[in-house]
């Protein structure tokens, strides 16, 4: 089952690919090996995620700082998820929105030229957990958790949506 979401992001040439899976047994496992490196992707904690477009920008985000030589991180993939991050803390950033060990379910981001496919199937077979499709990450959020972590008030959300309020956290973050 292949139900990913793939973007292209045209500065790059590069293409985007989101997973989602839930009912995961082996979250440490996962951690771990992205850790040492053994894991080409993020790993996300899906349960703070209102949509696949929030990634998106975390990843277009990420892309363009590497292009320009400016990421915070040492990765393209802990950029992603530091970018998700509405604060400048990176090591907050990793505990809020990278995976844990009891974590459930999990969202991988893939990044690869248009003809790659060798680290999908890696992924895959990796990940103990039943695949779905990456429309269904509503499902999985926890709305009190994202307004949390975002600060978003009651008084926002009557003039646009929560993934308005986090897109715009997100990108702001670095100007605050």
């Amino acid at each position: 089952m292949n139900d990913g979401r793939q973007a292209i992001i045209y500065c790059s040439h590069q293409t985007v690919t989101q997973l989602l899976f839930k009912d995961v047994k082996n979250a440490a496992d996962l951690r771990k090996n992205a850790i040492a490196g053994e894991i080409i992707g993020a790993l996300i904690n899906p349960s703070v995620v209102v949509d696949p477009f929030q990634v998106l920008v975390a990843t277009n985000k990420a892309l363009h700082l590497q292009k320009a030589g400016k990421m915070k991180t040492r990765s393209l993939y802990s950029e992603i998820i530091f970018n998700l991050s509405p604060t400048n803390n990176i090591s907050e950033a990793f505990k809020n929105f990278g995976i844990s060990d009891s974590d459930s379910a999990v969202q991988v981001v893939l990044v690869h030229a248009d003809v790659e496919r060798n680290n999908m199937d890696d992924i895959l077979s990796k990940v103990d957990g039943q695949q779905i499709p990456v429309d269904h990450i509503s499902s999985l959020s926890n709305i009190a958790k994202i307004k949390k972590l975002y600060k978003v008030t009651p008084q926002e959300e009557l003039c646009g949506s929560l993934l308005d309020a986090v897109i715009c956290r997100m990108a702001t973050k670095d100007v605050l």
